[in-house]
């Protein structure tokens, strides 16, 4: 970039980040090339551990790693005093570091225990390290001795020491047994914090001669034991039950100091008989939740990452059932000092300030040291420009050659704390770490962050600029961090784009640049749904995405968080992913994952394959009497489906052998039901399952289960009586089946006799049917009718008497009296006396009216229509006839009918419907257009309906706007069919309306429209003279004279005067300039008898009349105050609001007044 940058003369936008020099140190960048010839102070990377205990079988290794520019060189202390390593040949230094390697081979380590300190110096300053104590570890054998038997009575308690050698670091102590199996512990004998066996009682089990305690030693990884411990325990005289009392720590009251941050562990082993049970609380307060934990046997109370807060009262209880016992214990927390804010290394400038401040907490508080370059402070010359106050050194106006490294020294008797913090000073221009033109990409609506990592002494100030923006990158939505970081809390598309950032000190300026690029989320839109689907068929989960188009997605599935089995059946196609052959094993949770390289979106659905349950299973006949048994059974899987019922089926395999019939349905709840059973039937059971996905296979066949015969049940069903000829009657019914029939041998008993006849039962016995006939009947007579069921075993119960009737024949009258009457044109009306019942022979079903159309009466030669059919009930003596068609002849009979048919028809009837309205004329066109006139040609309606009267015609004028001028309306002849409309205006849509009438009225209306031609010469003439200065003038003479006339007119009405318009009237005898009407003061035709006239060059009907419309046409009609104008032809336009005509036929329509131009053409 060639702009140049300086401060507030930067014409560009930018943001300020002015960085304290006060308080703030210049963090020191780790890239390598900004370190790259960067004076620096020497800085402790790596050093041994404070307390640092060596395997005396390996070499000492004591670590002492720095860094620095240039590269710090070594030395070391050992108990206060210079180590010189050239004196001692086992001592090595390694290279380009400060890590000392001591050979110990041939030599006793312990030589080398003591103090070591290490110090890295280069010209700008001096670092030390901790003072590094070497200690070796040590493992010292148990001393000998002789350890007499224990013995115990009964239920004492006990305590065996185990008192092991000091070692370093301490041991590790266990009880075991000669064969190292550790001796089993509980709530009543367990080891204690210190090592030693504890026994709250001691039982007969406890006499043994192998209580051995071991320490193991870690650092040398070695086991001590010491001599084996002999119990006897005697029952002579046996301690009794006692109340709790604290074995350690003794007496009420103890108190324990724990250092903060370490683990804080509380014992109480209390002895007792019955044995105590043990339970801790802290007074004044709870125990630290998620820190504490119980142990051996709830005797120990371990609180973890001690803090202050953890100091107080802990009361440990021992309760059994002879009393409990209570010892508190005081907890203080004591702290070695820790670090609250550790130096930090600055970096200033000439002539800058700066503050190194060792904040550290303890208990008690740590004394605080200074030194410089690993002198006291106090010991090194005076410098005008430090000031050190407890804990903090203030430097101001530091000084080029100043730079040093600082130690902050903190202890108290529990420990201390050194630091090493060095105070460079620099003046170098910035540098911008940040690599040049690096894309950031951020998912819309989400933080964006661009880097400007800087580095510069004095520290730079920071700018932002966006594209060729002119405001300022200081507010909402923009926020500078204090490391040059520009923040976007939510990046949005607009603010894409090139970044620059420009970092600013005295020395010089640095700028770069970054792009910003904000896509589109990634959404799901449609996310995989829960899916239940049957096995072996097909699962598909939908996942429909959006995103960012310039990523690149990628479509991934999980099935229960994990990838999808290695398998074909699994297909991932762009949006989806089917399952095909679905299995039991392909349930679980699938996940849909779309990843682009910025975000990703999920969502997840449920696979659940369900299939038909399996079939029940152990099937179980129980509770098995004669007429009932019980069916247990235990159901199978239900397959992810619950069973909603059950079905059990039977099989007869004495009557119908491998045909199962259902039985009876069980809820899905129950696995048992009680069944009713018939006599003499041998039942096999089975039972189904029923899930939403259908019935399982049938369970295994149950035994065999036999019932005994019995005597019939029940009777035959559905017993009916029904004759088939005029002289019989067939007696049918249902018959029995097997498993109704109750025993072998089963027959009918059917019996008769005719009702109310004074006679007995007639009775036959048939097998194997389910019909009898009865022959030589009357016709249709009643008759009371039973069948009753036997077998071998005797007769089912009394039968229930039916009433049947024999055949029927035809009816043998007809209805007498048939009259009929025409109620309007199209519906007449029927009466009739009902035929006597013994005519009908048979059940009366009603009467049927047969009617046809012979002719229409104005028509000679057409011909009879189809007969049509009505029926009317058996209780119903008259009826209509609709839908008659007007003026026309008809013929009807009437028949009764029954069962069997039809009887013989009455008498034939006609009668005459009266005349109609017509209706439309059959075609209707317009023909022959000329200037003036039109033909119109029509056909008489199709359906005349009577004798036609007339036709009425009605025309009025249509404007191009569509809107109607005034009706006209003219009476025809009912013979004509042809008429030509004179005295029409050239150039002029008409529309026209035709009816046809009877005397009953007129039929609808047909209508048609049809224009006049236009007079080629008139509109070139019309616009040579519309062009004359002397029509202009004349025309405003005309429209002037109207306007007098209008005035006088005005007056003369106002005084009551009445203006001549008959003399008006013969003073233009031009028929198209009209005089006003007297009554409204309009312009319009005089009234009188020669108004009745028929237009000129039309046909006078022949009936000599001319009906005229309520409207008159009149010059007034064309309005008053209208805009002359010229049409398209040239002729003059002058239109006045007329007033509205109305049509008596067609109700109200808007008239449309003709033009003054035709009037004014007349001067043409």
């Amino acid at each position: 970039m060639n702009r140049k940058w300086k401060g507030a003369s930067c014409d560009g936008a930018m943001v300020l980040l002015l960085l304290g020099h006060m308080t703030t140190a210049l963090e020191v960048p780790l890239d390598s090339k900004v370190l790259e010839g960067l004076p620096q102070p020497p800085t402790i990377t790596l050093q041994s551990p404070k307390d640092y205990i060596i395997d005396p079988r390996e070499n000492i290794v004591i670590n002492c790693e720095a860094k620095g520019k240039p590269h710090p060189s070594f030395s070391w202390t050992r108990n206060g005093s210079h180590f010189d390593l050239d004196k001692d040949p086992k001592v090595t230094m390694k290279p380009s570091s400060g890590t000392l390697v001591i050979d110990i081979s041939g030599e006793k380590a312990e030589a080398y225990e003591g103090v070591y300190q290490c110090t890295a110096r280069n010209e700008h300053g001096t670092a030390v390290s901790n003072d590094i104590v070497i200690r070796q570890s040590r493992s010292p054998l148990w001393s000998k001795e002789r350890i007499e038997p224990v013995v115990v009575q009964l239920g004492v308690s006990l305590i065996l020491q185990c008192r092991p050698p000091a070692g370093l670091p301490p041991p590790i102590i266990f009880w075991m047994d000669p064969f190292f199996q550790r001796l089993p512990q509980n709530a009543r004998v367990s080891q204690a914090l210190n090592g030693d066996l504890y026994f709250s009682n001691v039982q007969m089990e406890d006499t043994r001669s192998d209580y051995i305690c071991y320490a193991r030693f870690p650092h040398t990884q070695t086991i001590q034991q010491k001599q084996p411990i002999t119990v006897k325990v005697l029952d002579n005289s046996p301690a009794g039950q006692r109340r709790p009392s604290f074995m350690t720590p003794k007496g009420t009251n103890s108190v324990a100091t724990v250092l903060r941050g370490e683990t804080l562990e509380l014992e109480c082993i209390a002895d007792g008989l019955p044995t105590p049970d043990m339970s801790w609380n802290k007074e004044k307060g709870d125990l630290p939740s998620g820190r504490f934990s119980f142990h051996n046997f709830q005797k120990t109370l371990r609180v973890t990452e001690v803090t202050e807060a953890d100091s107080g009262d802990y009361r440990c209880t021992a309760k059994n059932s002879q009393g409990l016992a209570h010892h508190v214990i005081t907890v203080m927390v004591k702290a070695a000092p820790y670090w609250v804010g550790a130096p930090r290394n600055l970096i200033l400038a000439p002539r800058e300030s700066g503050i190194l401040t060792c904040h550290v907490g303890g208990n008690p508080k740590p004394t605080i040291t200074w030194s410089v370059n690993g002198v006291p402070i106090e010991n090194t010359p005076k410098d005008p420009s430090r000031k050190v106050e407890d804990d903090t050194v203030i430097l101001s106006d530091v000084q080029t050659g100043s730079s040093a490294v600082y130690q902050c020294n903190a202890s108290n008797e529990f420990g201390y704390l050194l630091a090493n913090a060095f105070v460079n000073v620099l003046a170098e221009p910035p540098r911008v770490l940040t690599p040049p033109n690096k894309l950031y990409q951020v998912i819309a609506n989400n933080p964006a962050l661009l880097d400007c990592a800087f580095f510069g002494s004095p520290i730079p100030k920071i700018t932002w600029y966006k594209d060729q923006q002119t405001s300022i990158l200081n507010s909402d939505p923009y926020v500078l961090h204090i490391n040059g970081t520009l923040e976007i809390h939510a990046a949005q598309p607009l603010h894409s784009g090139k970044y620059t950032c420009v970092a600013t000190n005295y020395l010089a300026s640095k700028e770069n640049h970054v792009r910003l690029e904000v896509k589109e989320p990634t959404r799901i839109l449609k996310q995989p749904e829960y899916n239940v689907v049957q096995r072996n068929s097909k699962a598909v989960f939908e996942c429909k995405v959006k995103h960012d188009p310039t990523l690149t997605p990628i479509m991934s599935w999980l099935k229960d968080n994990e990838e999808l089995p290695d398998n074909e059946r699994f297909v991932i196609e762009s949006e989806s992913l089917t399952i095909s052959h679905v299995t039991e094993a392909d349930e679980g949770t699938y996940t849909c994952i779309m990843n682009t390289t910025l975000d990703q979106d999920s969502a997840s659905a449920v696979l659940t394959v369900v299939e038909q349950p399996d079939p029940p299973t152990d099937l179980e006949l129980t509770d098995q009497r004669e007429r009932s048994v019980q069916l247990t059974w235990t159901p199978g899987d239900e397959h992810n489906s619950p069973i909603q019922k059950f079905l059990v089926q039977y099989e007869d395999s004495l009557h119908q052998e491998e045909a199962w019939v259902n039985m009876t349905e069980v809820p899905g709840t129950k696995t048992t039901v009680h069944l009713d059973l018939s006599p003499y039937v041998y039942y096999s059971f089975r039972v189904l399952a029923l899930n939403d996905v259908g019935f399982s296979d049938p369970s295994l066949p149950s035994k065999q289960y036999r019932t005994n015969p019995a005597k019939p049940d029940e009777n035959p069903s559905e017993v009916e009586g029904f004759g088939i000829k005029p002289n019989n009657l067939v007696i049918s019914w249902k018959e029995l089946n097997g498993l109704q029939s109750n025993g072998p041998g089963l027959q009918y008993k059917v019996s008769w006799k005719q009702k109310d006849v004074d006679q007995e039962w007639i009775t036959e016995t048939v097998a194997n049917t389910s019909q009898f006939v009865v022959s030589d009947t009357p016709t249709f007579s009643a008759y009371e009718i039973k069948v009753q069921a036997e077998n071998d075993y005797g007769t089912g119960p009394t039968p229930e008497v039916v009433v049947g009737y024999s055949g029927e024949d035809l009816p043998s009258a007809a209805p007498d009296s048939v009259q009929v009457e025409a109620l309007n044109d199209t519906l007449a009306e029927v009466r009739w006396e009902p035929v006597h019942l013994s005519a009908v022979r048979g059940r009366l079903q009603g009467y049927k009216l047969y009617y046809w159309r012979e002719r229409s009466l104005h028509k000679e030669d057409s011909q009879p229509e189809e007969a049509q059919v009505l029926v009317f009930g058996e209780n119903k003596t008259d009826g209509r006839l609709p839908g008659l068609h007007p003026y026309s002849l008809y013929s009807l009979d009437m028949r009764v009918f029954n069962g069997k048919g039809e009887g013989p028809p009455s008498a034939r009837q006609q009668f005459e419907t009266p005349e109609g309205v017509p209706g439309q004329p059959a075609s209707f066109r317009v023909t022959e257009p000329s200037l003036d006139s039109l033909t119109l040609v029509w056909t008489p309606p199709e359906e005349e309906n009577g004798r036609l009267t007339l036709y009425t015609l009605r025309y009025q004028p249509v404007n191009t706007t569509s809107e109607l001028g005034p009706m006209e309306e003219i009476i025809l002849s009912p013979n004509e069919t042809v008429l030509t409309v004179s005295n029409l205006k050239y150039s002029t849509r008409y529309k026209f309306y035709l009816s046809a009438s009877t005397v009953k009225g007129s039929g609808p209306t047909v209508t048609e429209e049809g224009v006049t031609i236009m007079d080629e010469a008139m509109p070139s003439r019309q616009l040579d003279i519309a062009t004359q200065g002397w029509f202009i003038g004349l025309m405003c003479a005309i429209a002037l004279l109207i306007l007098v006339l209008l005035i006088v007119c005005f007056i003369k009405r106002n005084k009551g005067g009445k203006y001549p318009v008959k003399e008006k009237e013969d003073a233009h005898q031009d028929p198209e300039i009209q005089p006003m009407k007297e009554d409204d003061g309009t312009f319009g035709e005089y009234s009188d008898t020669e108004d009745h006239k028929p237009l000129k060059g039309s046909r006078t009907p022949s009936n000599g009349t001319v009906k005229k419309d309520d409207s008159d046409d009149s010059l007034v009609d064309y309005g008053e105050g209208g805009d002359g104008q010229f049409n398209e032809d040239g002729s003059f336009i002058g239109q006045y609001s007329g007033k509205k005509e109305k049509d008596t036929a067609e109700g109200n329509e808007s008239s449309e007044a003709p033009s003054p131009v035709n009037a004014m053409n007349s001067f043409v």
